[in-house]
C-alpha cells in the first residue's frame, strides 16, 4: 500500500481546472440534447420553473419517498438502507450510462421527470443551471458540507456550490485478460491495437461519448477538447471505419458482469468499476488494470437536485446524510471512487481497504489526467458516438 499522499492538491490546482472558454448557447445545448435523446426534444424550449429554480426545501418534515437518477451501482446499499431506517423516506434508484442520457431525460420532462436527485459530471453543470434543469440548494440543510475537503469544493462549474457538490471523482482506463493478451499493454495505442487483434470481437467500450472519443485523442497525447473539424473528422474515420467492426459491446459497467463472468477480453472502464470487477472476479489474477498513457481523463460527478423535484426535503437530507464521515467511507469502499471527503486515504489505509491503487493516485498519475470541456463540438461528438455504435452493430 502506498504511503499517504495528497493528490487532491494536484486535482485542485488552478492549472488542472479547465476554464470553459466557449460556453454553449442555450439553443446549441438543446440541439445537443436532441442529438442525444431524439427528435422529441426539439420541442423543449422553455426552462422548467424559470432559468434558476430556487430551493424548495425549508427544513420541514421529510417526504415519504425519494427518487435518485444516477450512474449504475453508484451508492452503497448500506447507506441507502440506513437512510431509510434512520430518516424514513424510501429510496428508488434508477440509472443512466452517460450525461447525454441524463440531460435528454430532463430536457424532455421539462421539470416533470419525477426525479429528486441527479448526479451530473461537473462540466455539464453550468448549462444545466442556465437551462433550468437544476434546483438551487438550501445549504442550511447541508451542514455535513463541513466534512468535504475544500479541494473538492468551489470547482469552476459551480464556484459557490449553490447547485452541486462532489459525489465522486475518477478516471478512465481499461482492463484486459492476461490469459488471452499475453503481452503487456500500457497505452491507449496498445488498447486499440489489441482491440483490432487478439481481442477483436471481444472488446467493449464505455457507452459514453466522452470516453470513446477521448480515447482517440488521449492516444495521440492531443487536446481532447479540440473543436478543429479536420481533427474531429480523423477521429470519426478511425472510430467508425477502423475500430467499430472489432467492438462487441458498449458497456459503461463491465465490472458488474463482463469482468466477473469473463465475457470480454478487453474492456474500457472507469477505475471504480474496474475495481469492482476485480473484487468480484473468482480469478482476479487473470485481469490487469491499466491507467493508460500518455494521457486520460479526470471527471467529477456531483450531487444535484433536479428542477421540479417532488421531494426536496428528502433530497437535501439524503445528500447531507451521504456526507457524514462514516457514509463517505461506506460509499468510497463500495463504489471504488474517491468521494471527496477529508482525509479519505488515511482512513482507507487504517481500514485496510482493498486495491487502494485504483482509488488514490500519485501526483505523477494525476498530471496525465485532464478534464473535459463542453464546447461547440459536442453535437459532432454525439454524432460520432452514434455512428460508431451503428457501425459496430452492438
Amino acid at each position: 500500500m502506498p504511503e499517504s499522499r495528497t493528490p487532491i492538491r494536484v486535482l485542485a490546482h488552478e492549472s488542472a481546472v479547465p476554464v470553459i472558454a466557449r460556453e454553449l448557447s442555450r439553443r446549441r445545448f438543446l440541439s445537443f440534447a436532441a442529438a442525444a435523446g431524439g427528435a422529441a426534444l426539439l420541442a423543449a424550449c422553455t426552462p422548467a420553473g424559470g432559468a434558476n429554480p430556487s430551493a424548495q426545501a425549508t427544513g420541514g418534515a421529510l417526504e415519504s419517498s425519494l427518487s435518485v437518477y444516477t450512474w449504475g451501482d453508484y451508492d452503497s446499499p448500506d447507506v441507502v438502507a440506513n437512510f431509510t431506517s434512520e430518516m424514513g423516506p424510501k429510496v428508488t434508484l434508477d440509472s443512466y450510462s452517460s450525461n447525454e442520457e441524463l440531460i435528454a431525460k430532463l430536457v424532455a420532462a421539462k421539470g416533470t421527470s419525477g426525479y429528486d436527485i441527479v448526479v451530473p459530471t461537473g462540466v455539464f453543470i453550468p448549462q444545466m443551471i442556465e437551462n433550468g434543469l437544476l434546483t438551487k440548494f438550501n445549504k442550511d440543510l447541508l451542514p455535513n458540507l463541513a466534512n468535504m475537503d475544500p479541494a473538492y469544493l468551489g470547482r469552476a462549474w459551480d464556484p459557490e456550490n449553490d447547485y452541486s457538490v462532489c459525489k465522486a471523482w475518477g478516471t478512465t482506463g481499461y482492463v484486459y485478460d492476461k490469459t488471452v493478451i499475453t503481452r503487456e499493454l500500457s497505452t491507449w495505442d496498445d488498447f486499440f491495437d489489441a482491440a483490432m487483434n487478439e481481442a477483436s470481437g471481444k472488446t467493449s467500450m464505455s457507452d459514453d461519448p466522452a470516453g470513446i472519443i477521448g480515447s482517440y485523442f488521449w492516444a495521440k497525447g492531443a487536446d481532447w477538447n479540440t473543436t478543429d473539424e479536420t481533427e474531429l473528422q480523423a477521429c470519426r474515420d478511425f472510430l467508425v471505419n477502423e475500430l467499430a467492426p472489432h467492438i462487441a459491446a458498449f458497456d459503461s459497467y463491465p465490472g458488474t458482469n463482463a469482468i466477473p463472468q469473463g465475457t470480454q477480453v478487453l474492456m474500457q472502464a472507469w477505475n471504480g468499476d474496474a475495481r469492482l470487477g476485480l473484487l468480484e472476479s473468482s480469478e482476479p489474477d487473470r485481469w490487469q488494470w491499466v491507467l493508460p498513457g500518455p494521457s486520460t481523463e479526470l471527471w467529477m460527478d456531483n450531487w444535484a437536485i433536479a428542477a421540479g423535484a417532488p421531494n426536496p426535503e428528502a433530497a437535501h437530507a439524503f445528500i447531507d446524510f451521504s456526507m457524514t464521515p462514516e457514509n463517505l467511507m461506506l460509499n468510497l469502499d463500495y463504489i471504488g471512487y474517491h468521494v471527496g471527503g477529508k482525509d479519505m486515504e488515511a482512513a482507507a489505509t487504517a481500514e485496510g481497504l482493498e486495491l487502494p491503487e485504483l482509488i488514490f493516485f500519485t501526483d505523477e498519475q494525476l498530471s496525465t489526467m485532464h478534464e473535459q470541456e463542453l464546447n461547440d463540438s459536442q453535437t459532432v461528438r454525439v454524432e460520432i458516438w452514434n455512428e460508431m455504435k451503428a457501425a459496430a452493430g452492438a
